[in-house]
């Protein structure tokens, strides 16, 4: 029988601060919250459902509006299994091996994050345009990338690319590679070793890549704004589909479809907590000595 004591942390005790700068900080949390996220929130379901219930049901029944919900839903099909499959490789191969240029590949991996999405889309629309490097060579082979769906799944894979990746490459280095290396030595096969070892413990970090990257890739505007052409019912994504009924002064409508987005930005939201306490959940089993 093991007597290696369980360790008991104490709580996290305060800094020392005065009450008066404790109480001020939170304030200024809080009114900094309910002016830039919770106020916007709710103007944007007060104006959709200004005019009546039917009206907000009339908007999103619309023909362009639906297509425009398929369309996201479907880019976001496609981008999140793309980024998921990357996410992990790269993540794999900075955390679990050493080779030349790891640091040119966390430098470019980080990219989306330093690049405005707009810039990223006249990138493509230069590579793949009608004048654009391949331009000519697609038009030949009557390919479309640019002012099509392809265009904009690539686009939105480049702005949502860092995120799985990098919320599982900090938690695979301290994880370290010990486990991995002694399922080698008992004979397990790579796949073996990844879906018994290292997936069991980057679970919760890869599924909350993946809802930021969810996320991201269903209200991604500037990059697929470039490369998408606006065209009704075709090639207009959610925030296009806003941006077009705002700007012909169809608030009602334009606020009700942008409810949706909102909506799925508290699902998203909801889901992420649930993740945040499931893997709080299984953290004291691990905190505690071995016995």
């Amino acid at each position: 029988m093991s007597t290696h004591p369980i360790v008991v942390r104490a709580p996290v005790q305060g800094t020392g601060e005065a009450r008066w700068v404790r109480y001020g900080l939170i304030t200024l949390a809080l009114t900094f919250v309910f002016l830039f996220l919770v106020l916007p929130l709710a103007a944007v379901f007060t104006e959709a459902l200004r005019k009546g219930l039917g009206l907000y049901l009339a908007a999103i029944a619309e023909p362009d509006a639906w297509a425009a919900i398929r369309l996201t839903l479907f880019i976001t099909a496609i981008v999140v299994p793309m980024n998921l499959v990357f996410g992990v490789a790269a993540a794999w191969a900075v955390a679990k091996h050493d080779f030349k240029y790891k640091s040119v590949l966390i430098t470019l991996i980080d990219l989306p994050f330093s690049v405005s999405p707009v810039v990223a889309g006249l990138v493509y629309v230069l590579v793949f345009g009608a004048n654009g490097w391949f331009g000519g060579w697609l038009i030949a082979h009557d390919i479309k990338i640019i002012f099509a769906v392809p265009g904009m799944v690539i686009a939105t894979v480049f702005v949502t690319l860092p995120f799985i990746a990098r919320e599982l490459i900090p938690l695979m280095q301290a994880q370290g590679t010990e486990e991995e290396q002694a399922a080698v030595v008992l004979g397990a096969t790579g796949w073996q070793i990844f879906s018994r070892v290292t997936l069991p413990n980057i679970k919760w970090g890869l599924i909350y890549g993946v809802i930021l990257c969810n996320a991201r890739a269903m209200g991604e505007f500037g990059a697929v704004a470039v490369v998408s052409g606006h065209i009704r019912g075709q090639t207009n994504t959610l925030p296009l589909q806003v941006e077009i009924l705002y700007n012909e002064y169809q608030s009602t409508a334009a606020f009700a479809l942008a409810s949706l987005l909102a909506l799925l930005a508290l699902l998203t939201l909801a889901i992420k907590s649930v993740v945040e306490w499931r893997q709080e959940q299984t953290e004291p089993s691990r905190r505690r000595d071995p016995s």
